[in-house]
């Protein structure tokens, strides 16, 4: 009974796949008993023995706003492994989190987040240093640089007298791009840390 399934396997196989996908293959030597249907067959064992892939990663939910998931929103999450940056309203202000995965616990930001500005669209370097993200005050949105070992944060933005959202950043942190309205439209700029626009990349 076990000696007929893999015929049965390799039957249908051959029968559901065109004869393009597997042509006549010529071997020499110990592999010329080698077919293209075992092939296919051992192919198709390899990828169903790959079935847990990809798995989900289940956070608890804490009630107290300290994890990754709370009752409040939670939005435009980032991976840079193993940290996740995200947008949540749990303290009464919308505000930039960082959580570390390997520690399943928030990061302390000091010097980040401020009552008077709303936060959204982070992202986050390689390493984990350079947080990038977009706030809104007295109706003014600008480009934030955060640096977590300096613990300072910069205005990217300060000096342009356009719109400014959806900031992002490069893996090694040298440069930030964005949308800018100008001229009628959403252009896109691309600036250092500094905040020195770059005109080549």
């Amino acid at each position: 009974m076990t000696l007929n399934r893999p015929r049965k396997i390799i039957h249908r196989v051959r029968s559901s796949l065109p004869s393009l996908i597997l042509p006549n293959l010529t071997f020499k030597g110990p592999l010329k008993q080698i077919t293209p249907w075992a092939i296919a067959y051992l192919t198709l064992n390899l990828l169903t023995a790959c079935g847990g892939y990809p798995r989900y990663l289940n956070f608890p939910f804490d009630s107290g706003g300290r994890g990754l998931n709370s009752p409040a929103e939670e939005l435009t999450p980032q991976i840079a492994s193993p940290y996740v940056v995200f947008v949540s309203d749990r303290n009464s202000s919308q505000a930039v989190y960082l959580f570390d995965t390997q520690r399943r616990r928030l990061v302390d930001l000091p010097g980040l987040n401020s009552l008077n500005e709303i936060a959204s669209h982070p992202a986050i370097t390689e390493d984990g240093r350079y947080i990038v993200f977009s706030a809104s005050r007295q109706g003014k949105s600008d480009i934030y640089l955060y640096d977590r070992e300096t613990q300072q944060k910069r205005n990217l933005s300060e000096s342009l007298n356009f719109e400014t959202r959806n900031p992002t950043i490069s893996a090694d942190g040298d440069r930030i791009a964005f949308e800018v309205a100008q001229n009628g439209q959403w252009d896109i700029m691309v600036v250092d840390r500094s905040g020195a626009v770059l005109n080549n990349l």
